[in-house]
């Protein structure tokens, strides 16, 4: 299969192509540091991801940004962006994908822990990892047959933890999270969320 990871420069998005590329054909796509450029909170700029990388039966994205900030000092533009970036990215990325991505294919997205636990300071992330969770259960719906549309929810990556000095046994290791991935490029299912478990 030939394969295109959104944000294959970033933590997970490194577990993922070296877990992929054992077996398939892997490309990267990143803001930058990647062969291919895409910023995803810009249509066009995936349109022209999309140009370079085809043919491709399936697309998996860990890209994506959201403010994590108290309520009370999110601003509009603070929720603006989150929406933009993280939502609408990975939202276009179907959208465009639908065209690009050979028929019996997958797009795999990520939303977070926050959806369904949110914490103090998680305001505009959880709206917008329950929105990508909500739009990929729809999309899947529409699209049945000609493409798979799945999350998968990576709750605390252990190494993140480590870099915020926190206790790394509260989270899952980025390689044990990138299986969750691989689920979802491989297995027959579409309009589920996956977790990543221990």
């Amino acid at each position: 299969m030939r394969i295109l990871v959104v944000g294959a420069t970033g933590l997970l998005g490194k577990e993922i192509v070296r877990l992929l590329s054992a077996d398939h054909d892997v490309i990267g796509a990143n803001r930058k540091g990647s062969a291919i450029a895409v910023d995803i909170s810009d249509k066009e700029s995936i349109v022209a991801m999309y140009r370079q990388a085809v043919p491709l039966d399936a697309v998996v994205c860990v890209a994506g940004t959201a403010r994590f900030a108290p309520l009370d000092t999110l601003a509009d533009g603070d929720f603006a962006f989150s929406i933009a970036n993280k939502l609408m990215g990975q939202v276009n990325l179907v959208r465009c994908g639908m065209a690009n991505v050979t028929r019996g294919g997958s797009i795999t997205l990520t939303s977070g822990v926050l959806a369904q636990h949110p914490m103090p300071g998680g305001a505009a992330v959880s709206i917008v990892n329950a929105g990508v969770e909500a739009f990929a259960r729809a999309a899947a719906l529409e699209l049945k047959g000609s493409l798979r549309v799945n999350v998968v929810s990576p709750g605390w990556v252990a190494e993140t933890l480590e870099a915020m000095g926190r206790n790394p046994n509260d989270g899952v290791r980025a390689w044990v999270v990138a299986q969750a991935y691989r689920k979802c490029v491989l297995e027959d299912i579409t309009g589920q969320v996956v977790s990543a478990t221990h």
